[in-house]
């Protein structure tokens, strides 16, 4: 419909995907799992659903023109860069503003940029039906994913009493949002059968979300009214960017918005939904060998067992008598280490700040691209 609106959140920096994912070209606008950008992939899966006038996406002002490359169909105006990141309350918040100018009646989602879903027939279905109901609805939508495993590596979402809704989603009142777990916690959520894995996908109507910010973050949403009257004036979005938006608080639209509303639905997924959240999350995707290796690219594995190699150079890695290792080529720089410390390789980058190498090696897209 005309007021379905979609905004794809695409300015995050990717660290633990270095050295292929820099701040010129990170995680977002590489293939990461198939053979198109992650990014290219989620707007494929909202076409057909939202027309393309109605997508924006919001990114670093450094990746404005990356992320054009990767989305002709959308217009310039649509892809809204960030002076700095502040997390995602002030995403959600300027794309409420944006939206919100166009159209006071809309609906829309948020999504991120970068996460894997295969099966684009049922999400497009379930996006359809979260949409009709956010318009009926002043609640704010949330999808919930069934979890498969005990994971700690992603948030929880406690549902409560099942919720009207159409035939083709099942909703019910959240009851809390909780933290990442440990083992053990994690492990009774998934036997407990009431908690879904927070994605981080969100539905909602301008005057549900327009509403439940102002309430719970009113400096934010005061920043962005200030932004709002702006823009009326005329004034350069840029400009107005460049004020505002490094003032801004670094919050998540979970802990600004989504743990103090009272009105809030999970959305039941049947799709499947992954997240990949570092190096050793792609193994999920790919084919391994006798020895569970998952190897991309010109790789020898001798004596080697449930490594991770991708080399992106046509550059020949050759592994003997390691596990568990992580190996990546990207070009002009190599990681080797274990796959229990890919956790910290945002230390790594942290570190890399001081190398006589380390601009580039942080901000230039890497030379070669994942074969």
């Amino acid at each position: 419909m005309s007021n379905y609106y979609a905004v794809i959140m695409a300015g995050g920096s990717g660290e633990r995907f270095w050295p292929l994912s820099r701040l010129e070209h990170p995680k977002q606008l590489l293939p990461i799992i198939g053979d198109k950008p992650m990014l290219r992939q989620t707007l494929d899966r909202l076409l057909g659903i939202i027309p393309a006038e109605n997508i924006f996406v919001i990114t670093h002002q450094r990746q404005q023109a990356a992320v054009a490359e990767v989305c002709p169909e959308l217009k310039r105006e649509n892809i809204v860069g960030e002076p700095v990141g502040r997390n995602t309350a002030p995403t959600i918040a300027l794309a409420t503003i944006l939206i919100r100018r166009l159209d006071p009646n809309a609906v829309f989602a948020v999504l991120p940029a970068d996460h894997v879903i295969h099966d684009t027939l049922t999400f497009q279905t379930e996006l359809q039906s979260a949409l009709e109901l956010a318009a009926d609805t002043p609640a704010l939508l949330t999808f919930g994913i069934k979890p498969t495993e005990a994971s700690t590596g992603y948030g929880y979402i406690q549902k409560a009493n099942q919720s009207a809704s159409p035939e083709t989603i099942v909703t019910h009142e959240v009851q809390r949002f909780v933290e990442k777990p440990d083992a053990s916690t994690a492990a009774s959520y998934l036997a407990s059968g009431d908690y879904y894995w927070n994605a981080g996908m969100f539905i909602w109507s301008i005057a549900a979300i327009a509403q439940a910010l102002a309430e719970h973050t009113p400096s934010l949403w005061q920043s962005m009214l200030g932004l709002e009257e702006g823009l009326n004036r005329g004034e350069p979005i840029d400009e107005l960017l460049a004020g505002i938006f490094p003032q801004l608080e670094k919050i998540s639209i979970d802990y600004a918005v989504m743990e103090r509303a009272s009105s809030v639905l999970v959305i039941e997924s049947s799709f499947d939904w992954d997240d990949v959240g570092d190096w050793p999350a792609i193994t999920r995707h790919y084919q391994s060998d006798d020895q569970k290796n998952v190897v991309r690219g010109d790789a020898i594995i001798e004596s080697g067992s449930n490594n991770l190699v991708v080399s992106c150079s046509g550059h020949t890695i050759a592994l003997l008598g390691v596990e568990d290792l992580v190996v990546i080529n990207s070009g002009d720089a190599t990681l080797v280490c274990p796959k229990s410390q890919t956790q910290n390789i945002k230390q790594l980058v942290e570190s890399l700040a001081d190398h006589p190498k380390g601009k580039k090696l942080l901000e230039q897209p890497a030379p070669s691209r994942l074969p």
